[in-house]
């Protein structure tokens, strides 16, 4: 970035700073904190005037610095594990925040990515904005075979914007880490770029496109969710064009109640589809404040959602669902000792932590919390807590967490403002039990054979080498078990699933060296040969072997 760019935007943003009365921030540095008095001698100051709180003046001067600053405060209204509650209630008004751009600068940019006039792609296009963001706006248009679409158009020269202002924040992130010891702790550097990550590959539309059409496909034909569909054959890098949906926003809530829409149901699908979505998809839409979600009223007694804008989407490994999973039963079990052991057995939370430590902590927070009515616990703050409560057991910040986090919340304080009474433990306990018991247990085990039968006719020209090599190594005793771990504490896990492919191994090994006897077995001179034995042991045996080479190579 140039020098003197990088000086005038800088001047640029004090100017704002100070026009707010944040300079006081910028004083209150160990760098600046011997000038400070400076600042009182000033004849300005002795009349200057501010009414409203810091956290209000920061929200108006990330408005008044752009929409990258805007964005930036956004992404930051969802860190609780970093930021108070003021400034989180502060940042969440946002949203909105955003001037449209000229919708002659919209037609230019459509037409310079389909290399046609607007007129040859479109019967009409809308240049009003309907909606418009930190780095996209929408617009209504009609295809020319008919049909109503909304085309989603990213900013102008958006991108160089971006690559300005985050690398002016990276310089004063720096140099906050240098002289501000509060910083250290918010490590303000791993946010910027975490932050530039996210904005670039909301840049990419195909990227949401894909996004989008992997929601539609997981509800395809659902009673509960219904995602738009893209029209790829118009979707570009800069432009998007989906299906234009109608619906009332789920905020409306007067406006579903005089559509007579069953609220109670409305909350409760809610729930339904943030659960299904992070543990049977393991995909969710991580954006859903009410300004992306919509109500289908058509059928007021079996209402359905809609939901657009498809930018921020989450996932989760294995382990963290299962984890997650765990730590929701534990919890509203009141089992907080299961709780300190799932954050040190995902790693979570370092290694040697103290287990009766952590969980003497746990309890504290959450016991005066169980002393409510479950209707009246709020899952999402029950998250929170236990986050911020990790976090003095140096709990490293979860990104995926923290988009889970931030759409449970979402998704719990819409269900609560459609219907104050949800419950939302009655409506998520019997589906976290119900995928337990699908995760773990034979049913569990036979879906796991069954995966890898294909790979069955792969390992057999394998078998008798893998098969001798194990029992080699078994006898002679260099057979070792490989753990990348910090501690003795964090072996535990990673042995016990070495001691569970080994029992596997040489269980298969031995089920299919029974089977190759079986045709010289004792009884094989009075009953004949035993190929259906041969067959179903040597079957079996090349089961556990596949399910063992496949969990080493896993691991």
């Amino acid at each position: 970035m140039n020098l003197v760019r990088m000086l005038l935007r800088l001047l640029r943003i004090n100017t704002v700073l100070y026009r707010h009365g944040l300079d006081e921030v910028i004083l209150a540095t160990r760098l600046l904190r011997p000038v400070r008095f400076v600042h009182y001698l000033l004849p300005w100051n002795w009349v200057r005037k501010l009414h409203d709180p810091r956290s209000v003046r920061l929200r108006k001067a990330l408005e008044e610095l752009g929409p990258i600053f805007v964005k930036f405060g956004q992404i930051l209204s969802v860190r609780r594990d970093l930021l108070s509650e003021e400034l989180i209630h502060e940042f969440a008004k946002l949203q909105d925040s955003v001037p449209p751009f000229p919708g002659i600068e919209a037609r230019r940019i459509v037409e310079q990515a389909y290399g046609h006039s607007l007129d040859e792609v479109f019967a009409s296009f809308d240049e009003t904005p309907l909606a418009s963001a930190s780095i996209a706006q929408v617009h209504a248009a009609r295809l020319r075979t008919g049909e109503e679409v909304i085309v989603k158009v990213v900013r102008p020269g958006i991108r160089n914007v971006i690559l300005r202002d985050v690398a002016l924040m990276r310089f004063i992130a720096d140099r906050a880490e240098r002289y501000w010891p509060d910083a250290r702790r918010l490590r303000p550097k791993e946010l910027v770029e975490e932050f530039q990550a996210t904005l670039l590959d909301e840049l990419d539309l195909l990227r949401e496109a894909a996004s989008a059409s992997q929601l539609r496909r997981n509800f395809e034909d659902s009673a509960l969710l219904y995602i738009p569909e893209v029209y790829w054959p118009y979707t570009r890098r800069e432009v998007m064009v989906m299906e234009r949906i109608s619906g009332v926003s789920v905020s409306e809530v007067a406006e579903l109640r005089a559509l007579n829409v069953n609220l109670q149901m409305l909350a409760e699908r809610g729930v339904e589809i943030f659960f299904t979505q992070v543990f049977v998809h393991n995909f969710f839409h991580a954006d859903m404040h009410p300004g992306n979600i919509f109500v289908d009223p058509d059928l007021p007694d079996s209402p359905r959602y809609v939901a657009v804008d498809f930018g921020i989407v989450g996932s989760l490994s294995p382990q963290d669902q299962r984890y997650l999973a765990e730590n929701f039963v534990a919890f509203f079990n009141r089992d907080y000792r299961r709780v300190a052991e799932l954050h040190l057995e995902s790693g979570w939370v370092p290694r040697n932590t103290r287990v009766d430590q952590f969980e003497s902590a746990i309890r504290s927070v959450c016991e005066p919390i169980f002393e409510r009515p479950l209707k009246e616990i709020s899952f999402g703050h029950l998250l929170v807590r236990l986050f911020q409560t990790a976090r003095r057991f140096n709990m490293e910040v979860q990104p995926q967490l923290v988009l889970l986090q931030k759409t449970l919340l979402n998704i719990e304080g819409l269900g609560r403002q459609l219907y104050p009474e949800l419950d939302l433990w009655k409506t998520a306990k019997p589906f976290l039990e119900q995928w337990m018991k699908r995760r773990i247990g034979t049913d569990a085990a036979m879906r796991e054979l069954r995966r890898h039968v294909p790979r069955w006719g792969e390992l057999l020209p394998r078998l008798p080498t893998m098969t001798a090599e194990v029992l080699e190594q078994a006898r002679v005793g260099t057979l070792t078990v490989q753990a990348e771990s910090r501690d003795i504490v964090g072996l535990r896990q990673d042995v016990r699933d070495a001691a569970q492919r080994l029992v596997l191994a040489l269980a298969g090994a031995a089920t299919v060296i029974c089977g190759a006897l079986a045709v010289n077995w004792p009884g094989a001179s009075l009953l004949g040969p035993l190929p259906w034995a041969t067959w179903l042991l040597g079957g079996l045996g090349i089961g556990l072997l596949a399910m063992a080479w496949t969990d080493r190579n896993r691991g």
